[in-house]
């Protein structure tokens, strides 16, 4: 576990970035800018959309759908989409991708048998958020969820021996009191709700939610580490395990409602919707978030947790008391600050360190550099349900 000096820290290691190619600021060719913009508009309507879609549809008056089943079918529709995705990749050879899967999946099983502990954690999860955001406004929710960056850089610390600056430790502590803030917030009344909300019950599903999530994704780099797998492979693999598991968790909770009423109750084209932007959008995701670095992700973050807010306000009459407010704004803050890249980070403490005399704990010559946090779940890259697919396992 890496110590954080009480000088100048010794590492400043930053969450990874999806990318390819990224090129210098100073050379950076207008289709690229372009390019820049365009996944900054994906990553804001794809991290908003989905929370304000579940929320709408939970609310709705009339039957509601059981989120079991949407759970199973955005984990059936990722993994075919995978699966068509590998056959492209095998020039629509049937006979090569067969043998490529009896390879990688049953050759292989230990590495595909590694995927059930990861798995099983994102299925738990992904029912878990239906839990919170049927109980929480949906801004409040979004806010709240951040907590996955601190879940995931404490794992990150623990599990990976990651070292994190003085910067982010103080973001991750700001983080944390801006949720506490909106939480008061709500805890006190924060405008009327409906009679079957609990929000200690969301309170609870999300937390739990943000631990499962940074755990899972810091589990998944450190078993998947050095493995040659292609990304679409691994969630192929990982969509196997949770459509199974998945439906193991829908017959243990509403088997029999669901053997009464049917598995498609209560699904209309809203619900429709849901499922398909909880299956396809990590997936459009991970072909823009190349594009994106690290502040462009937070900035997405940011501005997905302003989009919410103002379309709750006009969809669910949610109320913006100053509290709320002032918890948000904390947590907009945090992020933004977390997602900073070293450099710019290095820059902040020399600054906040030069009344002080010279940093004495420098890099020592000759030595490399600590390695960055790579992507995997719970990243800003990860938003919020499909963080799995945004994984870049290495060698791939």
């Amino acid at each position: 576990m890496a110590a954080v000096g009480s000088g100048c820290s010794t590492a400043a290691a930053g969450p990874g970035v999806v990318s390819a190619g990224a090129l210098e600021p100073g050379t950076m060719s207008a289709a690229h800018r372009r390019l820049k913009y365009i996944s900054l508009a994906v990553l804001v309507v794809q991290n908003a959309s989905l929370i304000l879609s579940i929320r709408y549809t939970r609310t709705l008056p009339g039957d509601r759908f059981f989120a079991t089943t949407a759970v199973v079918m955005a984990e059936v529709l990722k993994g075919l989409t995978c699966l068509l995705l590998l056959f492209a990749q095998k020039r629509g050879n049937v006979k090569h991708l067969v043998l490529f899967l009896h390879e990688a999946v049953l050759v292989q099983y230990v590495d595909t048998f590694k995927l059930a502990v990861p798995s099983l954690i994102y299925t738990l999860q992904n029912n878990l958020q239906y839990v919170a955001i049927s109980n929480l406004p949906a801004a409040t929710f979004q806010v709240t969820y951040q907590l996955k960056i601190l879940t995931t850089a404490l794992f990150s610390v623990l599990m990976l021996n990651r070292s994190l600056s003085r910067l982010q430790w103080a973001s991750l502590l700001l983080l944390f009191t801006g949720v506490a803030i909106v939480q008061a917030q709500q805890a006190g009344g924060g405008g009327p709700r409906p009679l079957d909300q609990n929000p200690g019950v969301g309170l609870t599903a999300v937390v739990a939610s943000c631990l499962s999530s940074g755990f899972a994704g810091v589990y998944f780099e450190k078993i998947l580490k050095g493995s040659s797998g292609s990304v679409w492979l691994r969630n192929l693999q990982l969509g196997l395990f949770g459509t199974v598991l998945g439906l193991v968790g829908l017959w243990w909770a509403e088997g029999a409602a669901v053997a009464h009423r049917g598995f498609f109750f209560g699904y209309t084209p809203a619900v429709w919707g849901v499922v398909l932007n909880q299956a396809f959008g990590g997936l459009l995701v991970a072909v823009v978030v190349k594009y994106a670095d690290n502040i462009l992700k937070g900035f997405a973050t940011s501005l997905s947790i302003v989009l919410s807010t103002v379309a709750s306000i006009r969809l669910f009459g949610f109320h913006v008391d100053p509290l709320f407010a002032l918890g948000a704004g904390l947590v907009i803050g945090a992020v933004y600050l977390y997602s900073l890249p070293r450099s710019a980070a290095k820059a902040i403490a020399s600054t906040s360190t030069s009344a002080s005399g010279p940093c004495t704990h420098q890099q020592p010559p000759g030595q490399p550099p600590p390695p960055q946090l790579s992507s995997h779940r719970g990243d800003l890259s990860t938003e919020p349900f499909l963080p799995k697919l945004l994984i870049k396992v290495k060698g791939s």
